[in-house]
């Protein structure tokens, strides 16, 4: 549940004006870039991952969903990551809804916001050619009592097991068999971990590295 009456409003008021359809919005004047993206089935994750970006983009896919299940969503990624939680559940519907949805690195996706990039359909998850991918183990901190701590590592590292059997069986898929155990996964989210393009694509992080969108009627391949 979002913190404060104020960030769930705010929230609120960001999905219900994404989700308005393009004739609606131009007439009212409210139309611009992202809600055209939106009607394109296009969604936008920019910025760090929280409570609001997260509600925000799952009443999105949802909605895109409800009008159109059949139809793949693109999902355009620029982050540094965020909560665990709040990206958790736009991974979750994700893997709910009935679309099939790809993802596409565009700058950067660290952190959480590389598990979403990593849990695209398979065959569907791109990066832009100098985009950085970045993986790591949940970070968290707490104080207190040492029962409270103990119980905190617990939940930590009980998230990073999650975490990495989600990392592993996406990246499994993309290679078409058990390439990377559980143990050579968290090996490989054990510290930060930056990846290029390339680099993401030979982990199996990404499917293809998109170059130049071809012209219409140019069969000619626009990724690599």
């Amino acid at each position: 549940m979002v913190g404060t009456n104020g960030t769930f409003l705010e929230a609120l008021t960001v999905c219900i004006t994404s989700c308005i359809t393009a004739d609606a919005l131009y007439h009212r004047g409210y139309a611009d870039i992202f809600s055209k993206l939106l009607q394109e089935r296009i969604v936008c994750l920019n910025g760090a991952i929280d409570d609001t970006v997260s509600a925000a983009v799952v009443a999105q896919l949802l909605w895109l969903e409800s009008d159109a299940p059949e139809k793949p969503i693109t999902m355009y990624i620029n982050s540094p990551g965020g909560e665990v939680s709040s990206g958790l559940a736009i991974y979750d519907t994700m893997s709910y809804i009935k679309s099939p949805v790809s993802t596409v690195c565009v700058g950067a996706a660290a952190s959480m916001a590389a598990i979403l990039l990593i849990g695209g359909e398979a065959g569907k998850r791109f990066a832009l050619p100098h985009s950085s991918i970045m993986v790591h183990q949940p970070l968290g901190g707490t104080r207190g009592q040492a029962a409270d701590i103990l119980i905190y590592a617990n939940q930590i590292q009980r998230l990073r097991g999650q975490v990495n059997k989600i990392v592993q069986s996406h990246i499994n898929k993309s290679f078409g068999h058990m390439k990377y155990s559980i143990e050579e996964i968290n090996d490989m989210m054990e510290r930060d971990r930056y990846l290029t393009a390339e680099e993401s694509k030979e982990h199996g992080i990404i499917d293809e590295i998109l170059v130049k969108r071809p012209l219409d009627g140019d069969k000619t391949s626009d990724a690599t």
